[in-house]
């Protein structure tokens, strides 16, 4: 399996790998080794649709060649252009949306006799729970709590692509904790479209923090972090349960697309500069050393100069510890697809290159402040005579981390007290004491 995009598509492919492993398939490590091959598609943005469709192709080239018998794609992108796929591609065997994934052992099996599928059942069957193959390393782990959206922000695809908001029973998140947990996982990583609208369908309030207070009861787990935190719901008891818990670490990716009032009424979206920096005052101010992750947005339909500079400026005054950038990027069925006023592409990609250029200062400034100090590290891999490991301000595959050297031995997964002694680039150097 290849699976592309976002890390809830990522444990939707696990589940259907542990699927596959069960009924007798032996999963592959390589294309060359294998019969059949999956291709779990992300289709949020237009870059994502082109990697998606280029892999497809790349794997075509293999049962082209005579080394694999059979293709199956599915994922964002089946879910969305469906019989698209299969008629453009012809070396593709089956394509299935995301509610057929329970299907997949069925789906692989007819394809390597040659049977063609194209199956979409409805979206709300697609699987929350179960057992999963992880594709993570041993010490760490996605925990999906959510899935589908309900915000409508007027930019995204994904309510037309995952359906609307459902959840999963606190039960059956906390089951699935300890079970990890007893896997040898110590960092929990807390994922849906929106963690914290957690608790709104089951039980008619939100509940992340009320969940957080159980997760921490779980022996062997030592970190658990946050993703997706949508601004307007970050509450009192979520800041303070952050706060107070020592395993829940001080770090929050809270996607704030713009500051500027005007642009986030555009996007469906609320808030405005003084309030985003109320928010995070309050943040900063109880919650000891918070790290805060964000993801803007540039060249949204009707984005002014003026309005551009107002998000520098922000970027400038708040200090992010991590940012990422992406252009505005038009998906055809959302409301601003139609939007007047669109943006140049050479504009918004100069406006992305100038916002990025202001953070790595941010970051250079926040790196150099950070040598002399010592973390707790989680140790990642051992590559070439060093370890590479993260800090609590640091999450894996998204984030930098901490390059360091040790006179005795660790094991990957363990911590360990490393003193920060400099830094390149994004990446700071330490040693262990």
């Amino acid at each position: 399996m290849i699976s592309l995009g976002c890390p809830k598509n990522q444990v939707d492919g696990e589940l259907m790998l542990e699927k596959l492993n069960k009924s007798g398939f032996e999963i592959a490590q390589s294309i060359e080794d294998s019969d059949v091959m999956i291709i779990n598609t992300c289709g949020f943005i237009e870059d994502a649709k082109k990697e998606a469709i280029e892999t497809i192709l790349e794997v075509a080239e293999y049962k082209k060649a005579g080394l694999i018998s059979a293709i199956v794609v599915t994922g964002c992108l089946a879910e969305r252009y469906q019989d698209e796929i299969i008629k453009e591609i012809p070396e593709v065997d089956s394509v299935i949306g995301i509610g057929a994934d329970n299907d997949i052992v069925k789906v692989c099996q007819k394809a390597l006799i040659g049977v063609r599928t194209s199956f979409f059942p409805d979206k709300k069957y697609l699987q929350l729970e179960g057992e999963r193959m992880l594709s993570t390393p041993s010490h760490w782990a996605y925990l999906k709590i959510s899935d589908g959206c309900d915000n409508r922000c007027s930019y995204c695809a994904i309510p037309l692509i995952r359906g609307g908001y459902t959840e999963r029973p606190m039960e059956g998140i906390i089951s699935e904790a300890r079970s990890l947990a007893e896997k040898g996982v110590k960092e929990l990583i807390l994922i849906a479209q929106d963690t914290t609208k957690y608790g709104f369908k089951i039980y008619c309030e939100y509940k992340l923090a009320s969940l957080l207070k159980e997760l921490v009861k779980i022996d062997g787990i030592e970190w658990i972090r946050l993703y997706y935190c949508y601004p307007d719901r970050i509450t009192d008891e979520l800041i303070d349960v952050i706060a107070s818990e020592e395993k829940i670490c001080s770090y929050i990716d809270i996607p704030l697309q713009h500051c500027n009032k005007d642009i986030l009424r555009s996007m469906n979206r609320t808030g405005s500069y003084e309030e985003l920096k109320n928010l995070i005052d309050k943040m900063r101010s109880r919650i000891p050393d918070l790290a805060l992750r964000t993801t803007f947005m540039v060249g949204f339909p009707g984005e002014t100069d003026e309005q551009f500079e107002e998000l520098c400026s922000f970027v400038k005054e708040i200090g992010f510890d991590k940012m990422g950038c992406f252009t505005y990027s038009p998906e055809e069925d959302t409301p601003a697809y139609d939007y007047d006023n669109q943006i140049d592409e050479n504009v918004k990609n100069e406006r992305a290159e100038v916002l990025m250029d202001i953070q790595y200062g941010v970051t250079e400034k926040s790196n150099r402040e950070k040598v002399g100090k010592t973390f707790k590290v989680i140790v990642d891999e051992y590559t070439d005579g060093k370890y590479n490991g993260r800090a609590y301000f640091d999450s894996p595959e998204i984030d930098s981390g901490i390059i360091f050297t040790s006179d005795k031995k660790i094991q990957v997964g363990e911590f360990v007290n490393v003193r920060i002694t400099d830094f390149d680039g994004y990446d700071l150097i330490g040693v262990r004491v």
